[in-house]
């Protein structure tokens, strides 16, 4: 009997505060790996009304684990990559524990994005004028901007980089100046 040997999966995930540039370098980082598949956890939360309660946040989650957990079990998939705001370390601890990432033989790759204060700026504003987010989008993703620096992920600021520079640095392709 022959055995066949997988490639070693990767599971990346990318978090930072809205308007860094999650979504835009997720997808460039699923254009440009191998075999990969992309969540964005914001897709979970498309509700109307949007409602944050204990409720909501555990279906969320739990909406996340298991559509994460299926893609790293499934063999066309050779990188999993999970684009979501994860501001606190205890959300990526309970994705992590709920994940089958030894059973898969994964690795996790954990960067949180963050950007200079006036680029993040610039960014939620441009996006409010163009009806993206809404009037207190800029105060609360400059509140979440400190709360990476102490999570113990990889930090990539994506100050005046383009989405495939930031998505080479997620990965680990270029090499990490600034």
């Amino acid at each position: 009997m022959s055995h066949l040997i997988t490639a070693r999966k990767t599971l990346y995930l990318v978090g930072g505060p809205m308007g860094v540039g999650k979504s835009t370098t997720c997808r460039e980082l699923n254009r440009m790996l191998p075999r990969s598949v992309l969540l964005d956890g914001d897709w979970c939360w498309q509700a109307d009304p949007f409602q944050v309660t204990p409720e909501t946040k555990a279906v969320v989650l739990d909406n996340i684990c298991h559509a994460l957990g299926n893609f790293l079990r499934c063999s066309a998939y050779e990188n999993v990559i999970l684009c979501w705001v994860m501001h606190e370390r205890a959300i990526v601890e309970t994705i992590l524990g709920r994940l089958p990432l030894a059973e898969c033989g994964a690795r996790v790759r954990w960067t949180s994005l963050v950007a200079d204060e006036g680029a993040l700026r610039a960014r939620v504003e441009r996006d409010m004028t163009a009806g993206l987010r809404d009037a207190g989008a800029v105060e609360r993703a400059l509140a979440y901007l400190p709360l990476y620096q102490g999570l113990g992920s990889e930090l990539v600021d994506t100050t005046g980089r383009t989405p495939r520079e930031v998505a080479e640095l997620v990965t680990g392709v270029a090499r990490r100046g600034r």
